[in-house]
């Protein structure tokens, strides 16, 4: 039996962007949706993070969250599990009160639905016992640690926040709960990193669409999970939001009206120029660029990198503000430990405010 495995899909995300929303409609009209119906699909899991506030849901947002995907998943009559993440539980000491049951439960047939959101629960998928454990908090704690201790699942599915991997590529490993809790456990899989990763027999499955400029060139998609052969095949998303492009008028071959820039259209863009000989020629590519109707557009002058002589030099160093900040902190006299934390709270702050449109 297969299941298709998807997570952190955060509707709402930027401040309920509507660019957000569209990428993600074409992701799952396109890649996710497709893959279901031609592999015959019965089963689909969504391992938490459903929605991206945990206080409150615009109107517009969660009426594109259904007609999107849960009346898409409904149509189909797929056995449909959520997971509860920590984006879905308006409480951070309790999962008590909750998106999912707010927006899902009594709306669908719950008969083949079900919301995993206060205790770890048992579930059966053709013989294999999973066990669906939600967010882990000061309430269900004791209780959740006991039946991770105790189940006889050797599979174990949830959103997890445990210590030594990465939120995104090239950041500190998080914090959190101690890995080897979860030893005993042939293969576990969680959400809640948006960067995809594994370390033994954990894997984190990351985010199905790029959300930040956090997500630049990290592969994005979902996940199928064999219960015969224990075997998880990622399937990649091809749709991306954020687009780094470098500008050399000296080795441009056209004139600017004559470039196809259409691949830009919607996205966020940063043009890193190199070469700027000709202010006209580089000022009617900019107007190209904002012709085919690109979402945000941002000129990274090159004037500091003139002795890079490589393409992918001057695209490493025009990185992103985080890049730059983790240079700061580390040419920063301060031993490991205060530098790791002042990190991690940078990283915070600034994770919190790219979702911000």
């Amino acid at each position: 039996m297969k299941i298709c495995l998807i997570s952190d899909t955060h509707w709402g995300v930027k401040n309920d962007s509507p660019i957000m929303l569209n990428n993600m409609k074409v992701f799952l009209d396109e890649i996710f949706f497709p893959y279901i119906d031609r592999h015959n699909i019965k089963s689909v899991i969504h391992l938490g993070d459903l929605v991206d506030r945990r206080k409150y849901i615009n109107i517009a947002t969660a009426k594109r969250l259904r007609e999107d995907f849960l009346d898409k998943i409904s149509d189909r009559q797929l056995d449909f599990h959520i997971i509860m993440g920590n984006h879905d539980t308006y409480y951070k000491n309790t999962n008590e009160v909750n998106s999912l049951r707010e927006l899902v439960h009594g709306r669908y047939d719950m008969y083949k639905w079900s919301i995993h959101e206060k205790y770890p629960d048992e579930i059966n998928f053709d013989g294999t016992g999973i066990l669906m454990t939600p967010w882990i908090c000061d309430e269900n704690r004791e209780a959740s640690l006991r039946m991770i201790n105790e189940t006889r699942c050797s599979i174990l599915f949830g959103h997890l926040e445990l210590a030594g991997f990465p939120m995104y590529v090239g950041a500190p490993p998080s914090d959190g709960d101690d890995p080897n809790i979860f030893n005993r456990f042939d293969t576990v899989c969680s959400g809640h990193y948006h960067h995809r990763s594994s370390r033994g027999n954990i894997h984190y499955l990351g985010s199905p669409c790029e959300f930040t400029w956090a997500d630049y060139n990290d592969k994005k998609g979902f996940h199928v999970f064999d219960t015969e052969t224990r075997e998880i095949e990622f399937i990649e998303n091809p749709f991306t939001m954020f687009e780094k492009l470098w500008y050399d008028d000296a080795t441009l071959g056209h004139e600017p009206e004559g470039i196809d820039l259409s691949h830009y259209a919607g996205k966020h863009i940063k043009v890193i120029v190199k070469n700027k000989l000709d202010p006209y020629r580089f000022d009617m590519f900019i107007g190209q660029l904002e012709k085919f109707g690109v979402h945000d557009l941002q000129v990274v002058e090159d004037h500091l990198n003139l002795n890079l002589e490589e393409d992918a030099d001057i695209i490493n160093e025009a990185e992103d503000t985080m890049t730059i900040l983790r240079k700061y902190l580390t040419s920063m006299s301060a031993n490991t430990d205060i530098k790791n934390r002042v990190e991690k709270i940078v990283t915070d702050l600034y994770t919190k405010a790219q979702t911000i449109e």
